[in-house]
């Protein structure tokens, strides 16, 4: 029997529609053909079935057990040749095809190209003469070729990896001294690394291990390289539960004073993870060691990684009431408010979070208040950051205000406050920070007439710093302002209209 090869009509079909009706019919638009023939191969006869012109697809992907989609999700491939990228979505294509202009495209896009109307080629814009689609095979093949290479590439590496694992963690429970410390080492270079290493600690009961060599009579450097390791781990609650026993977060807190800049870091992270536990809130989060340890940390600002780690604990540990005047007492506040103006835009919205819920305690807002810098340097942020910044700023220096009106708002008028709240006034920014605003501005004004206080806010309106806050504002603020440029000196914008300044002093 000869061999017969039967092959798709809907091409053919949707040609001749097009020719009679006038009007573009795409081939894979039309019904879904089933076609059955065989085709003889030697002395054998098979049943083949074709349901689409992307027959090829199907077949390769049964023969080779893993299809293009799956490769090209998997893996994550920055040099993948512009020949195999869709001029359309700027992805790898699964189903490329050809028009008639020459140009390729993957299948999906282009019909939704076609579904809105657009009848000309996407790249060289020419009108097309004939809509039909032809599956570009050998692009797929050479498509299908390059990403199994780099799949089976990375799937041999990721099976070595795990047996490397496997390895090291059969040796950790054997080792001890300095083939300990080299088996910990290496796992910790290879998880900072892989995912699939990750995964084979935590099916393997690694974190248990791990967990297990952590206790009070722990050297440091074994502790190091345990924290390294499990800092890079999703832990679930009985891992957290057993990481969180006094002697183990000792063992952190003393890596956080001691330990290089890495294991510092890498402590304060763990000890976050396991802030989720009631029984470490309570317990070791009131731990003056731990306090100290984070002010150290914070002190350093060559290393800004460490500052916005221990910001984020930070922020965390104010959040138990019982903490908060213990972190008052060992100077904190002091030193949060001389960080802010060299603090980037993260560590500067958690800095003031923080500053923001230590002003509701007494002895915080006598710390505030004692501070010379606080209000100069809050008021410096003043719109130049972001909302939150602003919100959080703003909250402050009420409560400071209200703690010592007299002396504290002159301080504020002199540092240039007035024309900052009037902008925040005059944006489209939360109805609330807008209200705390006036009552700020209103009681800024209690000092003073009406004439000198409006003096004191035009000394500042065309200075470069309000240039520079303008600026800001016009480009990076998420409200526009409601005018063209600058308000006038004389009037505030409120939400039922212009107001006078001259109402605000009084």
């Amino acid at each position: 029997m000869s061999s017969i090869k039967w092959v798709s009509v809907r091409a053919s079909i949707a040609e001749t529609l097009s020719l009679h009706n006038r009007s573009p019919v795409v081939a894979s638009q039309m019904p879904s053909f089933k076609i059955s023939g065989w085709e003889k191969e030697g002395e054998e006869e098979k049943k083949i079935g074709f349901t689409d012109l992307g027959c090829d697809q199907k077949v390769q992907e049964k023969k080779d057990g893993a299809s293009l989609k799956q490769m090209i999700e998997e893996l994550d491939c920055s040099d993948v040749p512009s020949v195999f990228i869709c001029p359309i979505s700027l992805e790898p294509m699964q189903d490329p095809v050809t028009l008639c202009t020459g140009q390729t495209y993957e299948r999906s896009n282009i019909l939704r190209w076609f579904s809105i109307g657009q009848y000309i080629c996407p790249t060289t814009m020419q009108e097309l003469w004939d809509v039909s689609l032809t599956p570009n095979r050998t692009l797929f093949h050479l498509i299908y070729k390059w990403f199994s290479h780099r799949f089976l590439l990375q799937k041999k590496q990721a099976e070595n990896v795990q047996g490397r694992v496997k390895e090291l963690l059969e040796k950790l429970e054997k080792a001890k001294g300095q083939p300990r410390i080299k088996a910990l080492c290496a796992l910790r270079q290879i998880c900072q690394t892989e995912e699939s290493a990750r995964r084979t600690v935590l099916d393997g009961a690694g974190v248990a291990l791990l967990s297990s060599l952590l206790g009070p009579f722990t050297s440091h450097a074994v502790g190091a390289e345990c924290i390294g390791i499990l800092v890079n781990l999703p832990l679930d609650s009985e891992s957290k539960i057993s990481l969180a026993e006094p002697a183990k977060i000792s063992l952190m807190v003393d890596l956080l004073h001691e330990g290089t800049i890495e294991t510092k870091i890498n402590s304060v992270k763990l000890i976050e993870t396991l802030m989720d536990i009631e029984d470490l809130r309570s317990e070791n989060v009131s731990s003056f060691r731990l306090l100290f340890g984070l002010l150290r940390l914070l002190k350093d600002k060559r290393y800004p990684k460490g500052m916005a780690a221990g910001l984020g604990l930070l922020n965390i540990i104010c959040s138990c009431k019982q903490v908060r005047n213990q972190v008052v007492s060992i100077g904190l506040v002091v030193h949060l408010v001389e960080l802010l103006p060299c603090a980037t835009t993260s560590c500067l919205e958690t800095a003031l979070a923080i500053l923001d819920v230590l002003s509701t305690t007494p002895e915080g807002r006598a710390a505030l208040k004692d501070c010379s810098s606080t209000i100069p340097n809050i008021v410096r942020i003043l719109m130049r950051v972001s909302e939150d910044c602003t919100q959080h700023a703003l909250s402050i220096l009420w409560t400071v205000c209200k703690l010592a009106p007299e002396e504290c708002t002159s301080t504020a008028v002199e540092a240039g406050i007035a024309p900052k709240l009037l902008l925040v006034i005059q944006s489209s920014c939360n109805p609330v920070v807008k209200q705390r605003s006036a009552e700020l501005l209103k009681l800024c004004s209690l000092n003073y007439t009406a004439t000198i206080f409006i003096s004191k806010y035009t000394k500042y309106t065309n200075t470069e710093e309000m240039s520079e806050v303008r600026n800001n504002w016009a480009s990076a603020w998420p409200y526009k302002i409601n005018c063209t440029g600058f308000f006038p000196c004389h009037t505030v914008r409120m939400d039922n209209g212009f107001l006078p300044a001259s109402e605000l002093c009084t």
